[in-house]
């Protein structure tokens, strides 16, 4: 997933606040951290031909020389998945009974072919105010951002009282890779136990001209779930048309998918970030004050849903993302196949969004199998105080007159497979992204460097105060 937060993004009052500011010349402190930022920018870990085992091993190095022990981090990779590696590090408090914070991340990338790109998507390039590659957003300017807080912490004056933990994995952008969050909380939570753990998913957002508009913390999301749809036929040669075609079959089906819209549900976030949406006079914020006074309006739900960041929360939502048919130009299709990525509402399962598809497709030829459907139910965490004033608290000092708003994201995370282990995930604000989603999962992914700085910085501040470090 991307490293901003997605969903309620933007659902703000436009208020804008400060111009972020232009970069200065690197503190030393800044330059290790790029160096950082750099190797790991620099580690291809793409699931075709790249290592997340690699670049754990690099952030453990620089653990290491910083102070960590080898029993303060711990490699790990399953034998037929050399590549798809993880670590965890721990750096133990003065105090054990004040519990554990958990700091987050994956190491793997987004798909990214040179041929498609301007710049070479696995060198980080500095142009303007921006650092350009595959992962300069989602997510390594985060996942740097924590390598670095633990060093800075174990060579810091004062330990912390509160113990920090830090799990860096791979499998996240992949759902049929290994994945290294849901293998730990599965088979050594006690690596990862922690009172809460901060992640991606919130963030912030720019105005397009560059002006801080508002912060999120991530509070909840939806989960993530691909169904295969299938249909077979016996096939033949083209010039006998039938009218049980598999590639009409299948599009049929998918045009019914298209057609279809959930119900609309609300969560006590989402309720919150559209009653500040609703302010606003166009027609969806009308829509949405109709639909929060009876849910059942369903013209209210469709004027919700012209703006596209309500309709990524306001509902499961499914759509078609691979096709694949036929196996000659000059033959009946013997197969049609396509992915149907849905992302599922908190709360409700799998089979109940698969029992969906099938009413609404209607058509037994097709058949829908879920893809690795062993992912937990997303369960919201609680809007917990203790979590999110202090992140209002440091906002205040870096980000004077930005508002920090709760939001549910569209998109998912791996904090999702630390619910079963009561373990809440919280998306972190303080990295601002630009309106267009700065080329995550896309061409020329990219970040400000003014951001990735000042985010920098409030992360720190945050995690110090976390930890009980002044």
């Amino acid at each position: 997933m991307r490293g901003f937060a997605a969903g309620l993004i933007g659902l703000a009052l436009l208020a804008p606040g400060l111009a972020a500011a232009q970069t200065p010349a690197l503190r030393p402190d800044q330059q290790t951290f790029r160096a950082i930022y750099k190797e790991l920018v620099e580690t291809n870990t793409t699931l075709s031909a790249g290592s997340c085992t690699l670049a754990a091993e690099r952030m453990a190095a620089h653990l290491k020389s910083s102070g960590f022990t080898d029993a303060d981090v711990t490699l790990f990779a399953l034998p037929d998945k050399p590549k798809e590696g993880g670590l965890v590090a721990i750096l133990r408090g003065s105090d054990p009974k004040l519990g554990a914070v958990l700091l987050l991340g994956h190491l793997d990338v987004v798909e990214a072919r040179r041929e498609d790109w301007t710049r070479d998507p696995f060198t980080l390039i500095e142009e303007g105010d921006y650092y350009y590659a595959r992962g300069t957003s989602d997510m390594k300017g985060l996942d740097a951002i924590w390598v670095d807080t633990l060093m800075r912490l174990k060579q810091g004056r004062t330990p912390p009282k509160r113990t920090l933990k830090m799990a860096l994995t791979c499998g996240e952008e992949t759902n049929e890779a290994f994945n290294g969050a849901s293998w730990l909380a599965n088979n050594r939570p006690d690596l990862v136990q922690a009172d809460f753990g901060l992640n991606e998913g919130g963030g912030g957002r720019l105005t397009p001209d560059g002006k801080r508009d508002v912060l999120l913390v991530q509070v909840g999301e939806k989960a993530s779930q691909n169904f295969q749809l299938e249909v077979t036929n016996r096939g033949g040669h083209s010039s006998r048309p039938e009218p049980d075609n598999a590639i009409y079959n299948l599009a049929n089906a998918l045009v019914k998918i298209q057609a279809y819209t959930f119900p609309v549900k609300l969560t006590e976030t989402t309720s919150a970030g559209f009653a500040l949406r609703a302010q606003r006079g166009d027609a969806a914020g009308e829509g949405l004050k109709r639909l929060l006074a009876n849910m059942a309006d369903a013209e209210a739900a469709r004027l919700a849903a012209t703006d596209v960041q309500v309709n990524s929360i306001l509902h499961t939502n499914c759509v078609a993302t691979r096709l694949d048919a036929g196996h000659a130009s000059n033959a009946l299709p013997q197969r049609a196949r396509a992915i149907v990525n849905c992302r599922i509402f908190p709360g409700e399962t799998l089979q109940e969004t698969r029992d969906t598809l099938i009413r609404v497709i209607d058509n037994p030829k097709v058949s829908i199998t879920a893809l690795n459907p062993d992912k937990p139910v997303a369960s919201p965490p609680p809007l917990d105080p203790k979590i999110v004033e202090p992140m209002k608290t440091v906002a205040a000092r870096h980000f004077p007159g930005v508002p920090l708003l709760p939001a549910m994201s569209s998109g998912a995370t791996d904090a999702l497979y630390f619910g079963p282990v009561k373990l809440p995930i919280y998306g972190v604000p303080g990295l601002f992204g630009d309106p267009d989603g700065n080329g995550v999962h896309g061409l020329n992914e990219r970040v400000r460097v003014s951001s990735l700085y000042a985010g920098r910085d409030y992360l720190f501040d945050l995690v110090k105060i976390y930890v009980g470090v002044k």
